[in-house]
C-alpha cells in the first residue's frame, strides 16, 4: 500500500532505508495510526466518519451489494475501521442486503479497544423506521454487546416489543415514524459512544450529510466500471449548498485508492 498524500504526524512506513519508496502490505498497527479518530476538541461529543466504496462511474453497490467491488486491501481498511468504532450504523435495508452479523472480535485490535475504554467489539446500531427486521438473526440474538435499534417515537409497539424480547436495545431518536440524525448521534453520545462509524447505506448516508452530521468520510474509489442505475454513495434530498470536505490523506493498492476527507 504506498501513501499518495502525506499525514502528519503519522510516520509514512512506505518509505524504505535510503529514501526510497517501497510498496507493500501495510500492517494493520499502521492502518489504525493512519484512521486513529481525532481527539476531542471542545463541545464535540462525537466525531461521526462514514466508510464507503464506489466504481469509477459512480456505482456504490453492483446488484445490490458492495462486495463486487471491494477488494482485499479494502476489507482490511474495512476492518481496521469497524476496530477502531465505538459503534457501528447502518440502515435497516443494508443490514438486509449485506447480511451483517454480529461484529467479531479481532485479536489484533483487543488490547487498543481495551486501552482506550472500549467494549471488546464495536456495537451494531441498525437504523430502521418500520422495524420490519428479522429478529431472530445472530445479529439481534447471539451478539457480543446487544445491537442498538435507532427508530421514532412512533414505532409500531409489537415491533418494538418484538426486538427487545431478541435482545436489541431499542433507542428513540426522533419523534416521529423515522430518525433524527443529529438526535441519533446525541442518543449515541448518551450511551457512551462517541467514536461512530456508518457504512450507509446510500440513504441513511444522505440523511446524515443533509443534516450536516457527518464529519469524515472515508471512500474507497474501485478501478472498476460498471454503468446501469446502482446508487451512489448517498442519496435523497439534494443539500441547499454542497458541502466541501479537504483531502486529509490519500493511498493506493493495485489501482484502489483509498481516500480520507474531512469537513472544512
Amino acid at each position: 500500500m504506498r501513501r499518495l498524500f502525506p499525514v502528519s504526524p503519522v510516520p509514512d512506513p512506505t518509505v524504505g532505508p535510503g529514501g526510497s519508496e517501497t510498496d507493500r502490505e501495510w500492517s494493520l498497527a499502521e492502518l489504525a495510526d493512519a484512521y486513529a479518530y481525532p481527539e476531542p476538541d471542545g463541545d464535540r461529543k462525537t466525531w461521526l466518519r462514514a466508510n464507503m466504496v464506489s466504481t469509477l462511474d459512480g456505482a456504490a453497490q453492483h446488484d445490490g451489494r458492495s462486495q463486487p467491488i471491494s477488494s482485499a486491501a479494502d476489507m482490511r481498511v474495512f476492518g481496521t475501521l469497524r476496530a477502531l468504532a465505538d459503534v457501528v450504523i447502518a440502515g435497516a435495508e443494508t443490514v438486509r442486503q449485506e447480511g451483517y452479523r454480529p461484529a467479531r472480535v479481532r485479536a489484533d485490535f483487543a488490547e487498543a479497544r481495551r486501552a482506550a475504554g472500549q467494549a471488546p467489539v464495536p456495537v451494531i446500531a441498525v437504523v430502521s423506521a418500520s422495524l420490519e427486521l428479522d429478529f431472530s438473526l445472530p445479529l439481534f440474538t447471539s451478539p457480543l454487546v446487544p445491537t442498538l435499534v435507532l427508530t421514532g417515537a412512533a414505532a409500531a409497539p409489537e415491533r418494538i416489543a418484538a426486538a427487545e424480547r431478541a435482545g436489541a436495545r431499542v433507542v428513540t431518536a426522533g419523534d416521529g415514524v423515522g430518525v433524527d440524525p443529529a438526535r441519533a448521534l446525541g442518543a449515541l453520545a448518551e450511551l457512551g459512544h462517541t467514536r461512530l462509524l456508518t457504512e450507509g447505506g446510500p440513504r441513511l448516508l444522505g440523511q446524515f450529510v443533509t443534516a450536516g452530521v457527518l464529519d469524515e468520510l472515508c471512500l474507497t474509489v474501485s478501478p472498476m466500471l460498471t454503468a446501469g442505475d446502482a446508487q451512489r454513495i448517498a442519496g435523497g434530498p439534494a443539500v441547499a449548498v454542497p458541502q466541501r470536505f479537504a483531502l486529509v490523506s490519500l493511498l493506493e493498492e493495485e489501482g484502489f485508492l483509498f481516500s480520507r476527507y474531512r469537513r472544512d
